[in-house]
């Protein structure tokens, strides 16, 4: 006979356990159409891996784990998924959640089942990652993963949790009475993946029945099972470990730091199904009481409309609220047409002659019987005060995250105080300003990221800018520095000019250019206008010797360069003035230390302008003598 030890205060409430524990399981009839919740398990929903419109066998994998702190969701049955939309889910807060409706098809389809048979030769971690894909998850109540508190070995204690504390609720009693050999099959897959060194199974003294089926199917394995008194919340992971071992779990604090860890009993025969038949968690054991004519258990599936499981118990007619979980610890169900979750362990119909209405609450008299029923020993009057006024940061110091939030307090306080919903109303307040804090850090370092993003991007856009800038210079002297060292035949271009030029300067050595006079025309042209002049001037003697004859006087005899008297005097003074001119810039540039202009030719003008006014004198007098010769041929002979 092992010792026992006690907790600090607990309460003693009707039981009320008799009324669906004394009829065997019952199997749930295959509902039309199920609501499988994606959210199934503590922390994240899971993603869905199917489409509206795909056909799905039992047991296959419908939706993922998405993160650490999540489980998977398989099918409860073949058929058809209809729909993957929001539905009312079994929430106190009544919001409702992404859901898969899988309409039935009637025939049970298993998938392919693949069971781990060489378990006793897997490790820890291969059993570990074997539960994360089975959506295995705590049935106790938390729906933590389970697979995650698998983590440490070796273990000095494994404790299994049959005290099932809770009035009403008897689904894990009548569980032990049935399928005792089946759940120790999961303790001892469960004890070989943490390496335990002992396993203490505890059940509360109220439960013979389940105590001796128990006790007959451990004995094979060397478990002990151990009869606990009855006392709520007895059936509390810290609690029940502190009974059977001795051991007080302080807050933030993980039980298997001090080399224990608690399972359901519940959560145990899943693994064992799980490990050994290759099922996944697909249905659960529910209790079904309260105001009802048929109280029972029902073992049914995931997804099973709520109204539809109720409907079996035949609830009264004068029932008007239904609370999932047990009287103390469970909420009332919004909306009846949401799915069952892995959650769901008991429906407990109200009803006003089974459960009469709470008188009104009234102050608190700072009686203090809520903390001696505290199980955990805080003041909950303190942290009513706190949590009524708002006083978050206090009700934090007073260690308001231990309350377990078992009711216990509001049980017994005689002002009829809700305690545990100003709990929770707190609590909810603190991970509301823990959430808000969180996105306005995850804002704040998104902003900063993103100017220092901007800053880096602005930088390297200037450094290759920079190097563009760099690579083009350089490119640009090596073509200078290529020009000027690289034989031009390397250009196809630039070899054809230097060709051509060189053909060109080849011809002209060849055949050289006509000697140019100082006048600028060559030889061929000077001869012509030579022999045009000598014409006039033939031309002209003939014609003054006709009017000599004639006894007109002779023609004036023209200048050196053809031209008349007038424009002889025009040209000679525009010439003065040009020369005038020249003259006073030379002047200006002398005096500003340019240096002069090259000095003009004896006209005044530069060589080429001088050659083009003589070869124009030239052609005006042989136009002028051409145009006397004519006169003179139509003047009559005397």
């Amino acid at each position: 006979m092992m010792p026992l030890f006690d907790f600090p205060g607990g309460i003693h409430p009707p039981e009320n356990k008799a009324q669906s524990s004394a009829t065997p399981i019952r199997q749930a009839p295959l509902p039309p159409q199920l609501h499988v919740a994606l959210r199934q398990s503590m922390g994240n929903a899971a993603r869905p891996c199917v489409a509206v419109g795909d056909r799905v066998a039992k047991g296959q994998l419908i939706a993922s784990a998405d993160g650490r702190l999540s489980a998977a969701v398989h099918a409860p049955t073949s058929g058809v998924v209809s729909a993957i939309a929001p539905q009312p889910f079994a929430h106190p807060s009544g919001l409702p959640e992404l859901a898969i409706t899988l309409d039935s098809d009637g025939e049970e389809r298993w998938i392919e089942r693949q069971p781990l048979h060489d378990w006793p030769q897997r490790s820890g971690a291969e059993i570990r990652d074997f539960l994360a894909q089975m959506g295995i998850v705590g049935l106790g109540g938390a729906v933590f993963p389970s697979h995650l508190k698998l983590g440490v070995s070796p273990l000095e204690t494994l404790v299994i949790n049959g005290a099932e504390c809770e009035p009403y609720i008897s689904c894990d009693d009548r569980l032990m009475r049935e399928r005792a050999d089946a759940i120790c099959d999961g303790i001892a897959v469960t004890s070989h993946a943490l390496q335990a060194r002992q396993v203490l199974i505890g059940i509360e003294d109220n439960k013979p029945q389940a105590i001796a089926a128990m006790q007959a199917a451990a004995a094979a394995h060397g478990f002990g099972v151990v009869a606990v008194p009855t006392k709520y919340p007895s059936g509390g992971a810290k609690q029940l470990i502190r009974i059977l071992t001795g051991k007080a779990i302080p807050h933030g604090v993980r039980a298997t730091e001090h080399g224990v860890q608690c399972f359901n009993v519940a959560t145990v025969y899943a693994i064992g199904r799980a490990v050994l038949h290759g099922e996944p968690l697909i249905s659960r054991i529910v209790t079904l009481t309260g105001a009802v004519e048929a109280a029972a258990n029902v073992e049914a599936l995931i997804g099973t409309p709520l109204d539809q499981l109720l409907a079996l118990a035949r609830p009264h007619r004068d029932s008007h609220e239904v609370v999932m979980g047990g009287p103390l610890m469970g909420f009332t169900l919004p909306d009846l047409a949401a799915g069952l979750t892995k959650a769901g362990n008991c429906l407990l119909v109200k009803s006003p002659a089974l459960f009469p209405p709470r008188p009104p609450a009234q102050a608190c008299i700072r009686c203090g019987d809520c903390a001696s029923a505290c199980p955990v020993s805080l003041q909950p009057m303190d942290l009513f005060w706190f949590a009524k006024t708002k006083n978050f940061d206090k009700a934090q110091q007073w260690q308001l995250f231990d309350c377990i939030e078992c009711g216990a307090c509001s049980y017994v306080c005689p002002s009829q105080i809700p305690l545990v919903d100003y709990y929770r109303f707190a609590k909810s307040e603190i991970w509301a300003a823990e959430r808000d804090k969180n996105a306005a850090n995850l804002a704040r370092q998104r902003h900063e990221f993103r100017q220092f993003r901007l800053q880096r991007d602005k930088a390297e856009k200037a450094q290759r800018l920079a190097e563009k800038a760099a690579q083009a210079a350089a490119r640009q002297a090596a073509s200078h520095s290529a020009a000027a060292n690289v034989a031009p035949a390397s250009d196809p271009k630039q070899a054809a000019i230097a060709a051509a030029m060189a053909r060109a300067a080849a011809q002209r050595e060849a055949a050289p250019l006509p000697e140019q006079h100082s006048s600028g025309l060559n030889d061929a042209k000077q001869a012509a206008i030579a022999a045009a002049m000598a014409r006039a001037a033939a031309r002209k003697a003939a014609a003054d010797e006709a009017k000599a004859a004639s006894g007109q006087p002779p023609a004036p005899p023209p200048t050196s360069s053809g031209l008349d008297d007038a424009k002889q005097a025009a040209i000679a003074a525009a010439m003065a003035r040009a020369a005038a001119r020249k003259t006073a810039a030379d002047q200006a540039k002398a005096a500003s230390g340019q240096p002069p202009a090259p000095p003009p030719s004896s006209s005044g003008l530069d060589d080429a302008k001088q050659a083009a006014i003589e070869a124009a004198m030239a052609r005006a007098a042989a136009r002028k003598a051409a145009a006397d010769q004519a006169r003179a041929n139509q003047q009559p002979d005397p």
